[in-house]
């Protein structure tokens, strides 16, 4: 069975538990584990651009270096987690923040980049496969119409991030069909949902995931799936539309025989 470090995040240890739980049990059903790395801190929840910021990037070149020291790879799930720590991990390849970050942490053995990061999605694709994951499914989705909504942060920036095409991804949609659904394809599945705009500017957040819900439902899809809590909390929020969003754990906990589907209520799980 293969092990992979896990850094689950914040968010996933209270408002998007089932984010987090669907996808330990599922992770186990197909053949590998999660091992959740010890005494992890916040990863900061946004990407500084600045390149002489070295603070906030800290706790994610921690984690980076946990998983190294444990001769894992890490594997993230929340969206946000996973543009952080991916591009933090990319930073290290510049001498000068590789030697200010190494100078500040102090740590046994420096880190230089060396673990390997990778998004439960890139797990499912890459390592177990998504034919294997077909015959594996025991509640199988037929007759379901179910629009992936990537948001931004995983799949840009396209060359750091590598998670698939930034204009015309297929991960869900392959991961979509493997469960036995319909995968709905539709423009604005890539778009942003407001983001952390919600907090100071409401109205624009608001107006973003309701254009994003809009053109889902005008492509008659049953259920959008997503794999950010802070999408997920824009866009069930928006009770303009009645257009259940789940996390994509969840579908795939549920077909695979393992939980019931647990529908979040503006936001909470």
């Amino acid at each position: 069975m293969s092990i992979y470090s896990y850094f689950p995040g914040c968010t996933l240890k209270n408002k998007a538990q089932e984010l987090d739980e669907c996808a330990r049990l599922s992770a186990e059903a197909l053949g590998f584990t999660l091992a959740e790395l010890p005494e992890w801190q916040c990863c900061g929840g946004v990407y500084t651009a600045a390149k002489d910021e070295i603070v906030t990037k800290l706790s994610a070149i921690r984690a980076l270096a946990a998983a190294r020291d444990a001769g894992q790879d890490l594997v993230t799930i929340c969206s946000a987690c996973h543009n952080v720590i991916k591009r933090a991990n990319a930073d290290m390849q510049d001498k000068d923040f590789d030697f200010k970050v190494n100078n500040y942490l102090k740590l046994d053995h420096p880190y230089h980049g060396e673990t390997r990061v990778f998004h439960y999605l890139e797990v499912l694709r890459d390592k177990v496969g998504f034919d294997k994951l077909a015959s594996m499914v025991k509640r199988p989705l037929a007759g379901m119409k179910v629009g992936a909504y990537y948001g931004c942060l995983l799949l840009r920036p396209g060359k750091v991030m590598q998670f698939d095409d930034p204009e015309n991804p297929k991960v869900m949609e392959d991961f979509i069909r493997a469960l036995g659904a319909e995968p709905v394809v539709w423009a604005m599945r890539n778009e942003c949902c407001g983001g952390y705009v919600r907090l100071d500017e409401p109205k624009i957040a608001w107006d973003k995931s309701g254009r994003i819900l809009a053109n889902a439902k005008d492509m008659q899809a049953d259920l959008l799936v997503t794999a950010c809590p802070l999408c997920q909390y824009n866009l069930t929020s928006n009770t303009d539309y009645d257009m259940p969003v789940f996390y994509f754990t969840q579908l795939l906990a549920y077909a695979l025989g393992l939980k019931e589907l647990k529908e979040a209520e503006h936001g909470k799980c």
